[in-house]
């Protein structure tokens, strides 16, 4: 339930953003495709991350 979550979450607000973009700029459709491609692509990232296929980046901290 949680990864369909981050991907819709992802997907929409890019489209909200992009219809809110292209109303206001007068720049139809281009920035709703432009954001909507976007969404897509950050709700991918999310859903990867939140299924852990990402690893972690490494750190260069030692113990003391």
């Amino acid at each position: 339930m949680r990864l369909s979550t981050e991907f819709i979450a992802g997907v929409l607000a890019g489209g909200i953003l992009g219809w809110m973009f292209d109303h206001f700029l007068g720049t139809k459709p281009w920035g709703l495709i432009v954001l909507l491609m976007l969404g897509f692509a950050t709700g991918v990232y999310n859903v990867m991350r939140a299924a852990g296929s990402l690893s972690k980046a490494p750190t260069t901290e030692r113990d003391p």
